[in-house]
């Protein structure tokens, strides 16, 4: 099982999200749960793509941290 960071993004219609290691995949939803779900599933479709076209699967390589700071 492979671990792909994503990235959450709020819109002014609701949330988008992308995998930074998986370029060209990005989707959007009203809702944070609906986007989770539309970026879980995306994630599968693309790499399955890739495997159907002989692509190579990227490799997870970015990492997510949250930064505390005094604001």
């Amino acid at each position: 099982m492979k671990e792909y960071a994503v990235i959450f993004e709020k819109t002014q219609t609701g949330w988008s999200a992308y995998a930074p290691d998986l370029p060209g995949l990005g989707v959007a939803g009203s809702t944070f749960e609906e986007t989770e779900e539309l970026i879980r599933e995306g994630i599968e479709f693309h790499i399955e793509g890739l495997r159907a076209d002989g692509a190579p699967v990227p490799e997870p390589t970015t990492r997510v941290i949250e930064v505390a700071i005094p604001a």
